[in-house]
């Protein structure tokens, strides 16, 4: 049966897949941010007994999985793939923790953007009849991605204004044809948008005119207007990137002012002095699999677009001086 697609980029679910559970896993700095007390597990400290942040950032992906599945009163032989992915080097963290959870396995890439792809892709296998259930994670860790992207934190480099934290921390979920929970019923996927900027620090301004692409383009697709949802959510654009959304969208005619807000916002007190907020994979992931998946359940909210955003470049890249390109996908979740 030829399933339904909406316009160039958008597909509607013949029927949309259920997430009946998550699991979140994170870092000390994050429980003790706004969202204290949705998570499942806090850590002590960045490194949790282990010989590296790396291998901490592992340990995270795995227990969340690990989590959601048993809170789906499933076991791992149940899932038929797990989808996940992170911002290291050939996905390290989560090629490793896969290494424990034998089950079959599609890695992901599509940097702060990866869980918004991994729900997506999760439910079009199960839409498309190709699997019964399967877990998502993303994971991503400050320490071990400022080292890889910036600078070691053992050096004290002063960050400026514009600067991001990244989330140290993992959210999973598990994605089901049929059960109890909020459902994907339709998906927009994103293009790689570039408009020039060249600073890693500035993640928020070169990830916001792809998150305007993507939502511009699912409105149209879908002949929806943003009321149409109780809330739009970006993954990581913090409070600089966020503002763009709001102007660039005031720009095409259209206000979202009243229902939107980032997932990196959402994290971080002002006083814990992470400047323009939150960023990284686990910045939409550890949100939406604590607070906002837990209002879904509760239904204080009803209908949600999720807009992950991912800033595509690398540190070779960046040494050769490139741009930065970025990608959005979006899922709508309804209850």
């Amino acid at each position: 049966m030829m399933k339904k697609k909406l316009g160039s980029q958008s597909i509607q679910f013949e029927q949309p897949p259920v997430i009946t559970s998550t699991a979140a896993i994170v870092g000390p700095m994050e429980g003790d941010g706004l969202l204290n007390g949705f998570f499942d597990c806090v850590m002590e400290d960045n490194i949790h007994n282990y010989a590296s942040w790396e291998k901490c950032e592992s340990y995270m992906i795995e227990w969340a999985i690990r989590k959601a599945v048993e809170k789906d009163n499933s076991t791992l032989e149940n899932v038929d793939y797990i989808l996940a992915g992170d911002l290291l080097n050939q996905l390290m963290a989560t090629h490793f923790a896969m290494r424990s959870l034998g089950r079959p396995f599609l890695g992901l890439y599509g940097a702060c953007s990866t869980l918004a792809e991994s729900l997506l892709l999760g439910s079009t296998l199960i839409d498309g009849g190709f699997a019964e259930k399967v877990a998502v994670a993303v994971s991503s860790h400050h320490d071990a991605a400022e080292r890889q992207y910036r600078f070691p934190t053992e050096m004290g480099v002063q960050r400026p204004p514009g600067a991001q934290w990244t989330v140290t921390g993992s959210g999973s979920a598990v994605v089901t044809a049929q059960g109890e929970g909020p459902r994907v019923t339709t998906a927009t996927i994103g293009r790689v948008v570039d408009l020039g900027i060249k600073d890693p620090n500035l993640m928020g301004p070169a990830m916001a005119p792809a998150a305007v692409d993507t939502l511009w383009k699912h409105l149209n697709d879908t002949g929806r207007t943003p009321d149409y949802y109780d809330m739009i959510y970006t993954g990581d654009l913090g409070k600089v990137g966020k503002q763009l959304v709001v102007t660039m969208m005031q720009e095409k005619g259209i206000d979202v002012s009243a229902n939107y807000e980032d997932c990196g916002c959402m994290i971080y007190r002002e006083d814990q002095d992470t400047h323009s907020g939150a960023s990284g994979c686990a910045s939409s992931g550890i949100v939406f699999a604590s607070y906002l998946y837990s209002l879904l359940r509760q239904g204080d909210l009803k209908k949600i677009l999720l807009i992950g955003t991912g800033s595509l470049h690398s540190p070779t890249s960046y040494q050769q001086k490139e741009s930065i390109p970025c990608i959005a996908h979006a899922v709508s979740i309804e209850q």
